[in-house]
């Protein structure tokens, strides 16, 4: 049993943070992985050649789950626009609930202004994967059961906050010395192994994705749904659910860490 989980950026591929969590008995096993888009076909040549193209990116994550028959995969970003009839001015219902700083308005139109280009990609992504055949998560019971691969939507901020946790600072604040401390917090609360010392964005990716293994479990008491279920208005995808994890002790029955 194991899960994709993407901490999204779309300037640089070395920005991205990309985890597979697995369980392995009472613990969660944290695969990281490091893309630079070197191998790539690009008209800026050399390492890093951004920015990061949906199609691409959305190709190179469904190869890695087929291969390691994945079906649950987490994605840190929108995965569509608010719907017009929500009662919320500027946001989606799960940006609202969590308070989130930047808010996915009306098709085109989010708050801070520059966000705008980030939200867009991370439509597209999800639309991409879902031509390949992935869906986007839409009900809370039993999500993860039967045949369908789900798309779920990870808030890697509020992630840190359901578990307890000081969140991290953003990447653009953080130091060095501030991911060894909040890799130590979670660990004391979740036993995890890695295969090398988490950056900032694989340290998001492995918060953000630890729902992920609940519901792939087919436990939804380890797990928080935010919002409501995405659906199609006016030729756009609405809403969705945001999926946070919750402490272990706050579970009545947290399979994926017996």
């Amino acid at each position: 049993m194991a899960v994709l989980s993407v901490d999204l950026a779309y300037r640089r591929w070395s920005d991205l943070g990309i985890a597979i969590l697995s369980q392995s008995r009472s613990q969660v096993d944290c695969e990281l992985i490091s893309w630079d888009g070197s191998d790539l076909d690009s008209p800026n040549p050399g390492p890093d050649p951004g920015p990061v193209q949906a199609e691409i990116l959305a190709g190179r994550l469904n190869h890695v789950a087929n291969t390691r028959n994945i079906r649950v995969m987490l994605l840190d970003g929108p995965q569509a626009w608010k719907s017009a009839s929500n009662g919320c001015a500027h946001a989606r219902l799960s940006e609202r609930q969590l308070n989130c700083a930047a808010k996915t308005g009306l098709p085109g139109i989010v708050k801070p202004a520059a966000y705008r280009t980030f939200a867009e990609f991370c439509i597209d992504l999800y639309d991409a994967l879902c031509r390949r055949g992935w869906k986007r998560l839409a009900t809370q019971s039993h999500p993860a059961a039967g045949p369908d691969r789900v798309l779920i939507e990870s808030y890697p901020h509020a992630a840190w906050r359901s578990l307890g946790i000081q969140p991290l600072p953003s990447k653009r604040r953080a130091r060095i010395s501030d991911l060894a401390p909040s890799f130590a917090a979670l660990q004391a609360l979740i036993p995890l192994t890695v295969n090398h010392p988490p950056n900032h964005d694989q340290l998001q990716a492995i918060v953000g994705g630890l729902p992920g293994l609940a519901l792939e479990a087919q436990d939804p008491t380890g797990a928080r749904f935010v919002g409501e279920p995405p659906r199609r208005e006016d030729g756009h995808w609405r809403e969705g659910f945001i999926v946070l994890p919750l402490p272990p002790q706050h579970s009545a029955n947290l399979h994926w860490l017996q």
